[in-house]
């Protein structure tokens, strides 16, 4: 029972200061853009001009099935 008095308190109190966290970040406006980040991870800001040409290049139809005939083993 003497927990009890101590116990209620400390979780009255956690909840107080989870509510005021909560609290301060609506008014920080942290919940504005929800959608930002997961479209802000699809940026490829960190590659270069040259490195970003290079993924994007489409290959060349024959240079791309001289690659699949020459990593093909040959039955022998």
């Amino acid at each position: 029972m003497s927990s009890l008095l101590l116990l209620i308190p400390v979780a009255l109190g956690l909840g107080l200061l989870g509510l005021i966290a909560f609290l301060w970040s609506l008014r920080d406006n942290q919940y504005e853009d929800v959608e930002g980040a997961a479209y802000r991870i699809l940026l490829d800001d960190d590659l270069s001009p040259q490195e970003q040409a290079k993924i994007n290049a489409k290959p060349e139809p024959g240079k791309e099935q001289e690659k699949d005939q020459d990593q093909k083993p040959s039955k022998a």
